[in-house]
């Protein structure tokens, strides 16, 4: 397996044998893979531990005395909401229940998964239809995710600032696993920093599925077409290699096909709309050589430029460390050939397609976040451990530093107008 690779997958040493292109469990009317895994010991003890083991009977409830569709959509809604309410609450120390550390972000992971299981075997009182509950599923996840509850404020002398994260993956290898990059989009969205200019910085934030369809349906572009106008600078982050940070220089137009959160795999061209106006390659827009500089935390943080490209008029993939060449066909990005790199593809292009391409935005790549020594084995390990928290309170607290850095380098209201 090449360095690439390790990047794409988001882990170095991933060695568990997962199920290719197999079907969603709900083809056999037993909910998805994702929410199939509820059952497991470590996500219940999340759930009870986290604060969240009550909102999907909360939201059953809720389903249950809805009389009509518009009543249902208005309580997956609310419902979906204030999970994600509640989760920036938590992660915020606003209202903390349960005994996880505050930073934790897998207690929304599996409570959305409690909810969209409840909604998909849920039996109304109404005639739905598929498409109908297809919505509802929708609504549920755009809400819960904090997809249509980004608000900046107005006035100039504001910076803007959006970043998003994504859900743990990789959860058949460890169904433990935390994703530093949603736990740092809880526990910054609305949250004020300060810049090297003095300038007031305001983050908003959102979450993202490990699902190659999600993407393919346009969910990225969906949620950030309407701000990135507005914004002054705006980074996606994911998890990548251990021990460092790396800002992704260059995003290309692949698939590498390793399995999602469903385990389905998809390999090919990333899928866009226009695919005549679609590039082999976007590149960054962050500043990244001021970034590099900054003292932003304990870990490494890297200028990445390598990339995997098939050259111009050349048959077979080749490993470049200073960027694609004129002419080729993008195989992996600097984040590799996995969601992360097709977050940074598809924002970056929305980004030249806005007519935006002086906006600073790219992908930020977190460290893996480690559990503690002795905590490493998946069948006897603990859902946490002292060394695991300090870890992702250390990235969360570099994440940032990195923002607060990048945002330096931009006008206030320079977006806005």
């Amino acid at each position: 397996m090449s360095r690439i690779r390790h990047a794409a997958l988001g882990l170095a040493l991933i060695t568990a044998t997962l199920t290719l292109g197999a079907p969603p469990a709900s083809a056999a009317g037993v909910g998805t893979v994702e929410e199939a895994r509820l059952d497991r010991a470590a996500p219940q003890e999340i759930l009870r531990r986290g604060g969240f083991a009550a909102a999907a009977p909360e939201f059953a409830r809720a389903l249950a005395g809805a009389e009509s569709y518009g009543e249902a959509e208005r309580a997956v809604v609310r419902h979906g909401a204030r999970l994600w309410r509640d989760a920036v609450d938590r992660a915020q120390g606003r209202r903390v229940r349960g005994d996880l550390s505050v930073d934790d972000d897998r207690p929304l992971y599996w409570a959305r998964l409690a909810l969209t299981r409840e909604l998909r075997g849920w039996d109304p009182q109404f005639t739905l239809s598929e498409e109908g509950r297809d919505r509802l599923l929708d609504r549920l996840e755009r809400a819960s995710r904090g997809q249509d509850a980004i608000r900046f404020p107005a006035g100039k002398g504001v910076k803007r600032i959006l970043l998003t994260g994504f859900d743990p993956f990789t959860l058949d290898r460890d169904v433990r696993i935390s994703n530093p990059s949603g736990a740092t989009a809880l526990a910054l969205d609305g949250t004020w920093i300060g810049t090297a200019d003095g300038s007031p910085a305001r983050i908003e934030t959102a979450v993202f599925p490990v699902r190659w369809q999600d993407f393919a349906d346009g969910t990225v572009e969906q949620t950030l077409r309407a701000h990135l106008p507005e914004v002054d600078l705006f980074t996606t982050v994911s998890q990548g290699r251990p021990g460092r940070f790396d800002i992704e220089r260059y995003n290309g137009a692949w698939r590498g096909g390793f399995p999602d959160n469903e385990n389905v795999s998809r390999t090919g061209t990333v899928p866009v709309d226009d695919p005549a106006a679609r590039p082999q390659w976007t590149a960054t827009t962050l500043p990244y050589a001021s970034i590099v500089a900054a003292d932003t935390g304990r870990f490494p943080v890297r200028d990445n430029t390598a990339v995997t490209e098939i050259p111009a008029g050349g048959t077979g993939p080749v490993e470049r460390a200073d960027g694609p060449t004129p002419g080729s066909t993008a195989r992996a990005g600097g984040g590799g050939n996995y969601l992360s790199n097709e977050i940074a593809y598809r924002a970056t292009l929305l980004r030249d397609r806005l007519g935006l391409r002086e906006l600073p935005g790219g992908h930020v790549h977190t460290p893996v976040l480690e559990f503690g020594a002795g905590n490493t084995d998946p069948a006897t390990g603990t859902v946490t451990d002292p060394e695991f928290v300090r870890n992702r309170l250390d990235i969360i607290g570099q994440v940032r530093a990195i923002v607060a850095v990048a945002a330096g380098a931009s006008a206030p209201g320079a977006a806005a107008g």
